[in-house]
């Protein structure tokens, strides 16, 4: 589907469901955020501070916004749906905006079973590690029953650099998508249970208390 969207470039990847808290200060950005709000609350995030016709990005719908004194912006937006850019729209605004191509993956793309449970393991395993890294150690929200959303929840914890997010998001096939993931978790899975590990301990004071050790999960 084809449509007129604002472009916020940003140096990160937004996928699918990923919620993503901004900051907005500058006034081309506030005006894209006081636009957005007047009208369907949507914008695109793309990694390209000048984009070409197929550059990649996601169009997020704004779930929540706190406006500051001072005119910035504290917001949460959502991923919707993945972007192509087919051509940049002079507008006269102090933002881009761009004709975008909304994709998604292909319907004959399916993981196969023990992928998709492998993904959901190692997933789970990734996510306590980094929640015991951050303290938060509660219940996380349950994995996504569609295949496509499951793959893009466990490619937004991965703690890489844009380059190979990019490529995650770029993927049209959920197959390649989750079986990408399932080579590229395990190391991420390793160190992460080895820091929270040592973090656990620290926060022990050293005492090492077996019982906060990091116990596998799916």
């Amino acid at each position: 589907m084809s449509r007129r969207l604002p472009l916020f470039p940003l140096p990160l990847v937004a996928f699918p469901g990923e919620l993503i808290p901004l900051h907005i200060f500058e006034p081309r950005y506030r005006q894209l955020l006081a636009d957005c709000l007047e009208g369907d609350e949507r914008f695109g995030i793309t990694t390209q501070a000048e984009p070409r016709p197929g550059a990649l990005g996601t169009l997020v719908l704004i779930r929540g916004s706190q406006p500051l004194p001072d005119g910035r912006s504290n917001i949460v937006v959502e991923g919707v749906r993945r972007f192509a850019v087919r051509a940049v729209v002079p507008e006269g605004l102090p933002y881009l905006v761009a004709m975008v191509e909304e994709f998604g993956d292909g319907i004959e793309s399916a993981p196969l079973p023990a992928e998709l449970e492998a993904l959901r393991t190692l997933g789970a395993e990734y996510r306590e590690a980094l929640g015991l890294l951050a303290d938060s150690p509660g219940d996380p929200p349950a994995w996504a029953p569609d295949p496509e959303a499951l793959s893009f929840q466990v490619a937004a914890l991965a703690e890489v650099d844009v380059a190979a997010k990019e490529r995650l998001l770029a993927l049209r096939s959920t197959r390649e998508r989750a079986r990408a993931l399932l080579d590229l978790l395990p190391p991420l899975v390793q160190a992460a249970r080895a820091r929270a590990t040592v973090h656990v301990r620290a926060r022990s004071n050293g005492k090492g208390h077996h019982g906060h050790d990091i116990v596998t999960g799916g």
